[in-house]
């Protein structure tokens, strides 16, 4: 696992809208109605308890709306035109626009005034050394306020691109201190990790679109999803996937067509899943399918999302590997992208284990949720993608691995963030299967407890409410029990069973 890919994550309120490109007030996502309107007035009229000052604006993310039409408004924020990272909030409208709070986790409101006394040339300099890619170059740079739980200080975003030596892209973040040139923190926006007709799924039914004579691997009714061949490059789409016949692949490795027939597999039942069971139309939730890249490079062991390119792209293995096309792989990655246009949790600390569980937990559905044969769900990360047959991470029991954290710990947020992940991975078992022994595992707690679990329909609709209507980009670990607890009170009733076992899902990995 390396950086941020199959297993790895995305970032924060104000990241790249294309490669190299930061975002500002001006080019953030557009004002949109009279939702936006209500809750930054209801903001300012609790400007004590939502930290909002003079000087501060806000541009819209998004809005989710319940079915008692209570609307959950995503806002960024904004101190003197500066983006203020961990400064977004989502504002809570009830019936007549009546104040239910606001979930954010700032602590303090920026201070106005703030000048660098670091050059941006000095913060390339360091943003620069900060990066362990191959090749590296500095894409973009701008001021920004970074908010964390201790309070909020003026520092440079910089992108730097490049390319890892085993061919990865990197568009690493780096924030550097304008006052003292000290690299504050750093995340990936490329998400990556992991290895993976289908090769891995057995014969399935891929949406394709008839030009002419031939078949193309474009999926019409989940967004114009497409399929494209790489043929070992490492940028541009390459060649979209056609066949005369209509049939792609032939379920072994040595017909290329094989691995695109996986990637078009995945992106289907992925959009199927979120579509279903949570009522979300792709990705961002407006219609539009991102796209798939597969045979990227060569001997490239790793798959990974990027918001940038709003793709997913996959390596073909090298030794001991197999494609990373699987299932749960395909998933997991566009969760990602999910992430990203919701919580938009960063990729660092606990906020950024929090980002890579979100994508094991609902790769994981994903997996159950397509109910294939050949590919039947578990709690497994990665089961299909070695040789050995040897998983990247369980579920049960995250230590398995060698690396994860069953338990949370206050050094948990300096683990790389596919380890620190495990302690969230371990309580969502634990709140859909259960502690003991089961047919997927045997899972301890940490307390010496016993926890009955609720199924994966409850816990996976108590996560995705969790991301999509409380979590922030700075949300860390007890941020996340709140998170979670609030989303099962709005589903179940606080008090009820559901809620009872969120609450002692999280306690039995010691986040209380």
């Amino acid at each position: 696992m390396r950086r941020t890919t199959l297993l790895g994550g995305l970032a924060t309120a104000a990241l790249l809208a294309a490669a190299g490109t930061l975002p500002t007030a001006a080019s953030a996502a557009p004002v949109s109605g009279d939702a936006f309107t209500r809750a930054v007035a209801q903001l300012k009229a609790h400007s004590g308890s939502a930290l909002v000052a003079d000087g501060q604006s806000f541009t819209l993310k998004n809005v989710q709306t319940d079915a008692d039409g209570t609307e959950h408004v995503r806002l960024n924020r904004y101190s003197d035109g500066l983006p203020v990272l961990g400064g977004d909030t989502v504002v809570h409208l009830g019936k007549g626009n009546t104040w239910k709070g606001a979930s954010q986790s700032m602590a303090a409101a920026p201070t106005r005034g703030a000048k660098a006394r670091v050059s941006a040339a000095a913060a390339g300099r360091a943003a620069l050394a900060a990066s362990t890619a191959t090749t590296r170059r500095v894409d973009g740079s701008q001021l920004v306020h970074d908010a964390d739980a201790t309070g909020t200080t003026l520092a440079y975003e910089v992108v730097v691109g490049g390319a890892y030596a085993d061919g990865t892209p990197s568009e690493l973040h780096v924030l550097v201190d304008a006052t003292t040139g000290r690299v504050r923190d750093s995340w990936e926006g490329v998400q990556r990790d992991g290895t993976g007709n289908t090769f891995h799924s057995g014969t399935v039914t891929v949406g394709s679109t008839q030009s002419g004579s031939t078949w193309q691997l474009t999926d019409a009714t989940r967004g114009g999803h497409k399929t494209y061949d790489l043929n070992g490059g490492t940028s541009g789409t390459g060649t979209l996937v056609a066949s005369a016949s209509n049939v792609f692949g032939d379920g072994t490795l040595a017909n290329r067509q094989t691995a695109a027939a996986d990637a078009a597999y995945g992106a289907q039942k992925t959009w199927d899943y979120y579509k279903t069971v949570h009522g979300r139309n792709g990705i961002r939730n407006d219609g539009v399918g991102a796209y798939s890249r597969v045979h990227y490079s060569s001997n490239y062991a790793n798959a990974f999302w990027s918001d940038s390119c709003f793709c997913m792209t996959y390596g073909d293995g090298g030794s001991g590997w197999y494609p990373l096309t699987s299932l749960d792989v395909a998933g997991h990655e566009m969760t990602h992208g999910v992430t990203s246009n919701t919580a938009g949790l960063r990729y660092s600390g606990e906020s950024g284990g929090l980002n890579e569980a979100t994508s094991d937990i609902f790769g994981t559905l994903v997996e159950f949720s397509a109910a294939n044969s050949k590919d039947p769900g578990d709690y497994l990360i990665g089961e299909k993608l070695r040789s050995s047959g040897v998983p990247l991470r369980y579920m049960d029991k995250p230590s398995k691995d060698g690396a994860s954290a069953d338990c949370w710990s206050s050094s948990v947020g300096r683990l790389d963030v596919h380890y620190s992940s495990g302690v969230a991975n371990h309580f969502f078992y634990l709140l859909a299967v259960g502690s003991g022994s089961s047919s997927y595992g045997n899972s301890p707690t940490c307390n010496g407890s016993t926890v009955t679990g609720i199924g994966n329909a409850k816990a996976g609709a108590i996560w995705y409410r969790a991301l999509t209507r409380y979590m922030t980009s700075r949300t860390n670990y007890a941020g996340a029990r709140t998170a979670s607890l609030s989303a099962a009170a709005d589903l179940y009733g606080s008090g009820s069973a559901e809620y009872n076992t969120v609450a002692a899902a999280w306690s039995a990995v010691s986040v209380n």
